[in-house]
């Protein structure tokens, strides 16, 4: 018996709304749900049923019995293998002191009730401690070590004194929508790019904002392509025009904006040619751009995580959030609109003893932990192989793939190898997994209940088919872990608990459990409510900043020792910085592009879609392949400075001279065999980051291709 029904998609953690075909008790097939705002099928999601009955899914735990590396296992019950987990992470903290043990979480586990509980995905909530802090140590982390804080934290907070999820592109009302350094047809779900679709439909005008022609791109009335890594200076140019030319919104600027003499001063250190060259774009470029912004009056910025990978990328975000704020397009209809802050108190809050120790990083980027309240994670191979601040023995790893997502993979799995105790929780076999002690089958999103919070809406997240084999639901699985270390309380054990501790009311959950949905009431939108005490707390009038205004310049960042303007820094591994190591690597490396065949790292095992695109791609310029002899379809060599790697040119006339574009995702064994050989973060260096967030610098490199 066959039986449709529109649930929320499995894929990956959005909230898109989809039919599902199940017979005898296993998924057939999904399709689009229909009068659903958000019921598109992504690529992906054509594949549903191939990704959840691979053969590589993980199905039972299993206990290491060979040399950590080898990838040798044994089966074992749940009961054994949460012991031994246990037994394993109370061993190092008698041993070492609980700052030796350290979580991190990935976006394979970005279910919403997981990182409700876990408290990495968003900062704000810090309700539950990190996972081993009852123990008492500091070192909670995850992925935002290199993705997302930058542009959902570190930039707005300093600027605006609102997290990036409070400034919202008004893409609905906007006559001119910007698109900077993000192609949204690739994102995860994709709901902004449908409503570009549409507003280009009604008569709205689209720019993008790139380093090579994007799919946006192709749909943009116009484009600009910048030199990767300088998006700050093309944004300070453009700020030079709106400033010299009087473009800007002079009753916010003269009420509401600190740092603007300053800012004027600063930008006028080099001509608009100077700032142009930098970004390889022309003066008349940056001036029509700039009028642009200026002219058209419902101007609307759509940016996300394209823009952090540079030496100043915090900074490069801030410069591009000014743009707006002195042009006086700051919580307008079809401009950028500020939402204050929510009321964070949907969880009960679980008091733990202050760590005695500070989490790694903090010495380092001091900002990052203080803002994220977790540790840095790009020096966990520092802490793991010199000790350095002091030594990490043990690691909880969920829902992550480190040494195909971190920059340097051989020092992380150097780290990893070292490590006297690692616990991996997955779907599916992970490089990671080869120097696991214990690894813990997790089930998918098509196998679990939970909640799924979208804007104003709750949703159900309805099981479809049952867990395959013995997997479990992450949050489960963590609350096993937890109890067995005597703090099983801080996490819910049960599918009811789950839901009515995650939306905070017993009463919510049970009406989520009897409609299906819920929506929450929001307050009419109210525009410039820095005007009318809209956005503080204290209902004063002005922004949640220290002074009450827009920061230009930031008092924030100065109280950390960091510059408080926008400054541009160019690349530290640029043909300008570095012109003897360009000689012989002459082309800029680009990486970290999401393509629409894969989740981050996942699905490079499954066949449907790697018959879509079966290898990984190195994108390069016709003229740049022509030069070395390349030509489509064949077989390169990519290296740099530290290593080099195996890729599959595409030739193509959208990548601009003198840069190309590399697939990531590769490098483990579990993938094809394309993919397996293909670590793009073999190429690229941890030591080179973002002064002030750490995230690497992994779209600004300098590399060379050679035909194998």
């Amino acid at each position: 018996m066959e039986v449709k029904k529109s649930v929320i998609c499995g894929v990956c953690p959005g909230a898109c709304v989809v039919d599902v075909q199940v017979e005898n008790g296993k998924l057939v097939d999904i399709f689009p749900a229909k009068d659903e705002p958000f019921g598109a099928l992504c690529l992906r999601g054509g594949f549903a049923k191939e990704i959840l009955y691979s053969s590589d899914r993980l199905k039972k735990p299993l206990i290491r019995t060979g040399k950590k590396g080898e990838g040798e296992f044994r089966e074992a019950t749940w009961d054994e293998a949460l012991d031994y987990v246990a037994e394993g992470f109370l061993k190092i903290k008698n041993k070492y002191g609980a700052e030796a043990l350290m979580s991190h979480m990935g976006r394979g586990g970005f279910e919403q009730g997981t990182t409700d509980f876990m408290g990495i995905s968003d900062p704000r909530n810090h309700a539950i401690p990190g996972f081993f802090a009852p123990l008492g140590s500091p070192n909670a982390s995850g992925v935002g070590s290199i993705c997302y804080n930058s542009i959902a934290i570190f930039a707005p907070m300093t600027t605006v004194g609102l997290y990036g999820t409070n400034i919202l592109p008004d893409i609905a009302n906007a006559d001119h929508i910007v698109v900077w350094g993000t192609n949204p047809i690739t994102n995860s779900p994709p709901f902004q790019f449908q409503a570009i679709r549409k507003a280009k439909q009604r008569g709205a005008k689209i720019t993008a904002i790139d380093h090579y022609v994007t799919d946006i791109c192709k749909r943009a009335d116009d484009y600009y392509l910048v030199r990767s890594g300088t998006d700050g200076a093309l944004a300070l140019g453009v700020l030079k025009v709106i400033i010299d030319e009087k473009l800007y919104d002079k009753d916010f600027v003269d009420n509401w904006v600190l740092g603007f003499a300053e800012l004027e001063e600063y930008v006028n250190t080099k001509t608009l040619e100077e700032w142009a060259s930098i970004a390889c774009l022309e003066a008349d470029d940056i001036i029509n751009l700039a009028t642009s912004l200026a002219r058209q009056e419902k101007t609307t910025l759509l940016m996300y995580t394209g823009l952090e990978y540079s030496n100043s990328g915090v900074q490069a975000i801030r410069a591009i959030y000014t743009i707006w704020a002195l042009l006086g397009k700051l919580d307008q209809l079809g401009g950028l609109l500020l939402d204050a802050e929510a009321n964070q108190e949907r969880l009960k809050k679980i008091e733990c003893a202050k760590a005695e120790k500070k989490p790694i990083g903090t010495r380092e980027y001091p900002m990052f932990t203080e803002l994220t309240r977790t540790a840095q994670f790009i020096k966990f191979p520092q802490a793991v192989l010199e000790n350095d601040p002091y030594p990490i023995k043990g690691l909880l790893n969920i829902g992550s793939s480190i040494i195909t997502s971190y920059p340097n993979a051989s020092k992380f799995a150097a780290a990893l190898a070292k490590l006297e105790f690692l616990v991996v929780i997955d779907r599916y076999f992970t490089e990671d997994c080869k120097y696991a002690d214990v690894i813990l089958p997790a089930s998918t999103y098509f196998e679990i209940e939970s909640y799924v919070l979208h804007g104003a809406s709750i949703k159900r997240r309805e099981r479809v088919v049952e867990p395959l084999g013995e997997a479990r639901q992450d949050i489960f699985i963590i609350h096993d872990i937890a109890k067995r270390l005597g703090y099983g309380e801080n996490y819910p054990k049960d599918q009811a608990e789950l839901i009515e501790r995650g939306l905070g009311s017993k009463e919510l959950a049970e009406q989520l459990s009897r409609e299906g949905s819920v929506i929450r009431p929001m307050p009419a939108r109210v525009y410039k409510k820095y005007e009318k005490g809209g956005i503080r707390k204290d209902g004063k009038a002005g922004f949640p900043t220290p002074s009450g205004k827009f920061e230009v310049k930031s008092s924030y960042l100065e109280e950390y020792g960091y510059p408080g303007l926008p400054e541009y820094i160019e690349p530290i591994e640029s043909p300008i910085s570095q012109p003897d190591l360009a000689k012989n690597y002459p082309l800029i490396l680009n990486t970290g592009t999401r393509i629409q065949t894969t989740f981050r790292s996942q699905f490079l095992n499954i066949e449907g879609l790697l018959k879509i695109q079966p290898d990984p791609l190195v994108l390069i310029n016709i003229d740049d392949a022509a030069k070395r002899g390349i030509e489509d379809g064949d077989r390169v060599w990519v290296k740099t400075i530290r290593d080099k790697v195996e890729f599959v040119a595409k030739v193509t006339k959208g990548m601009p001279l003198g840069e190309i574009e590399l697939n990531m995702g590769g490098g483990s064994a579990y993938q094809a065999k394309s993919w397996a050989q293909a670590n793009a973060n073999r190429l690229t260096d941890d030591n080179n980051c973002d002064y002030i967030s750490g995230f690497p610098v992994i779209k600004a490199l300098l590399c060379e291709v050679e035909k194998i």
